[in-house]
């Protein structure tokens, strides 16, 4: 019988040992694909393509993941042409000796050469020195009394040589002078590059964290893995742009999300979509503990300090698990001649309990702390145009939009830029608005209507027989004037006094009471609570108006009063 040949026997045993035993773990090449950024962290998916050559367990290995990686957050799924069981996932802590972040790296690479030019000026400084005490050193040789054999110098020579020295002091001072701006300007770039590598290390330093995906493999195929897991130290917040155009009494409103990523790793063209998830309050209404009221009794100092420890234990609660499915869209808009710019609209999912939005363009956002605006979407409100003021405080009329939220976006509350017909006029905050709600647009104010108030007359004078009481009377004019081409409707308020005191009586002398109306059954002026009277005027192109207000303030002579101006 001939023996089996040696490499045959070799290829034999290797097979049967990688049916019995796992293959050995190597690096897995992955990338981020697909970011979910909530309001104070971020679940970030990774994806990879592998090729299963053989069956039984394998360790899949991705390694230099950030150290702030939430463990109990780790989520992984697959799928492809190879039957393939997942059966578990672990995460463990690795500290590493060199750097595992490209951009840390470039960063020290940068930080080294910045202080190889400090050295460098430094060494000219060193040289400046040395100049500095050569001067000094012929300085003191002219002044010095000249040797028996030395002859002395002329007066010529002294002077070539003092006019020497002069300007050899005014260049050194003047290089000196140059140096010393170099200094600062290096000082200020290695102290934005060292704040920029403190925030990418973070408290860990180099710390990594190495997760390990174990998985079964019942046949060879392609496999397309993705893990997913949180990570903090990103956040996402509201912005817009409200632009109205009076001539079509809309209001353009666009909606923006501030994306601001520090987690660690930078995010490259990534599938990125915002969620008004808050995760962090928890799935549950916190539960009301008893308040008890009881007679006091001193505690031993032992245990007061157990219970403060055992209240800060129970403080410490974990991060809740994610999951999430995150789905790409592409937008290839067709190219058309000379027409204004689209902006894109994110596809937005609501649930129960919050929305998400997905941006429709591929992401790139480093994670270097700054804040970068995506568009979200860009719709069209009709709007009834109003105008608002409260001249005794500022003499201007404010313009506000009331609208309906006809989108499927709920607005949440944050800061917008106003621009009435293309200029930028102020900045304001929006309250939170859901689809379907009403709510109203400051739009700041506008010159177009004017409005001013002054005040006539203010006398006081004495009442009675006997002259025991006093009155103050007060007589204001505020004149409202449109300069607009279109019909407007301006509110304005005037306050009058409001009595605490039943010796104190206010009277409303104009407008009558018959012409003042309630909240029940408004007219043109509208006595409010507060004592606050609304006018509500609906002026034509160019009218002018001027509404008189008149009251007065009665009281003892003898009472002191607070409040009258």
């Amino acid at each position: 019988m001939k023996p089996s040949h040696p490499n045959r026997l070799f290829a034999l045993l290797g097979l049967f040992l990688g049916a019995l035993l796992p293959a050995f773990a190597a690096g897995t090449d992955s990338r981020i694909s697909a970011v979910t950024v909530y309001a104070d962290r971020a679940v970030v998916t990774r994806t990879a393509t592998l090729d299963i050559a053989a069956t039984g367990q394998q360790e899949l290995v991705f390694n230099n993941l950030p150290a702030t990686l939430v463990e109990q957050s780790l989520q992984v799924s697959g799928r492809g042409t190879a039957q393939v069981t997942i059966l578990d996932v672990a995460a463990k802590a690795t500290y590493l000796d060199f750097t595992p972040n490209d951009r840390v790296k470039t960063l020290e690479d940068e930080l080294r050469g910045l202080e190889k030019q400090t050295r460098g000026l430094d060494d000219s400084g060193k040289l400046l020195d040395q100049q500095e005490q050569s001067l000094v050193r012929i300085e003191g040789a002219l002044t010095a009394p000249p040797a028996k054999e030395t002859p002395r110098a002329s007066l010529d020579e002294l002077a070539k040589l003092l006019a020497f020295l002069t300007s050899q002091r005014a260049q050194v001072s003047s290089d000196r002078a140059a140096l010393d701006t170099q200094r600062e300007a290096l000082q200020a770039k290695i102290e934005a590059v060292q704040q920029q590598l403190n925030e990418l290390r973070g408290a860990g330093g180099r710390s990594v964290k190495t997760v390990t995906v174990r998985i079964a493999a019942a046949s060879t195929g392609q496999l397309d893995l993705a893990l997913s897991y949180a990570l903090p130290g990103a956040a996402w917040s509201p912005a817009y742009d409200a632009r109205l155009r009076t001539d079509e009494r809309a209001v353009e409103l666009t909606y923006f999300g501030v994306v601001r990523n520090n987690t660690g790793e930078d995010w490259k063209a990534v599938a990125l979509t915002l969620s008004t998830a808050r995760p962090s309050m928890g799935g549950g209404a916190p539960e009301l503990a008893p308040w008890i009221v009881d007679v006091m009794q001193a505690r031993p100092m032992a245990a007061m300090r157990r219970d403060k420890m055992m209240m800060a234990d129970e403080a410490a609660a974990p991060m809740q698990e994610f999951a999430g499915n995150f789905v790409a869209k592409a937008a290839a808009p067709a190219p058309r001649p000379i027409v204004e710019a689209a902006t894109i609209s994110a596809a937005v999912e609501s649930t129960a309990t919050s929305a998400t939005f997905k941006i429709p363009v591929a992401v790139t956002l480093a994670s270097d702390n700054s804040t970068q605006k995506v568009g979200i979407t860009t719709f069209k409100l009709a709007a009834n145009l109003q105008y608002q003021a409260t001249p005794k405080v500022r003499e201007a009329a404010f313009l506000s939009a009331y609208t309906t939220n006809t989108s499927d976006y709920p607005l949440l509350a944050g800061a917008m830029n106003t621009f009435l017909d293309g200029t930028f006029v102020a900045t304001s905050q929006l309250k939170t608005v859901m689809s379907g709600e009403k709510f109203e647009l400051a739009l700041g104010a506008d010159e177009g209507v004017a409005i001013k108030r002054k005040l006539v007359n203010r006398f006081t004078e004495d009442t009675g027989l006997t002259s025991s009481g006093r009155r103050t009377t007060y007589e204001v004019l505020v004149t409202v004037t449109n300069n607009k081409k279109t019909a407007e409707r301006v509110v304005f308020k005037e306050g009058v006094p409001l009595s605490r005191d039943e010796k104190i009586v206010v009277k409303i002398l104009t407008p009558a009471e018959r012409d003042t109306g309630t909240k029940a059954a408004p007219k043109e002026v509208t006595m409010e609570e507060d004592g606050k009277l609304v006018w509500r005027l609906d002026l034509k192109p160019g009218e002018k108006r001027e509404i008189p207000l008149k009251y007065s303030i009665e009281h003892p002579a003898n009472l002191a009063v607070t409040g009258i101006e």
